[in-house]
């Protein structure tokens, strides 16, 4: 049982270190590097991107599509 909970409380640790120093990388002359952070949003889930994009693809000119006059 005793080991069981040093086991725990090693592990514990470990993982608060890690939080707290594994946060940044170390490059190849030894300085810290922060982790890479997430970029830029593409606008792929917007919806007028994406209702303009398929007018696009169509080749409406934005009118109605429903709205065709032959």
């Amino acid at each position: 049982m005793a080991f069981l909970l040093t086991l725990v409380g090693i592990m514990a640790v470990g993982f608060l270190l890690w939080r707290v120093f594994g946060s940044s990388l170390i490059d190849d002359d030894g300085a810290r590097v922060p982790a890479a952070k997430r970029g830029p949003v593409g606008p792929d889930d917007d919806p007028e991107f994406l209702m303009d994009l398929d007018r696009r693809s169509r080749g409406t000119n934005g009118s109605d599509p429903d709205d065709h006059q032959h």
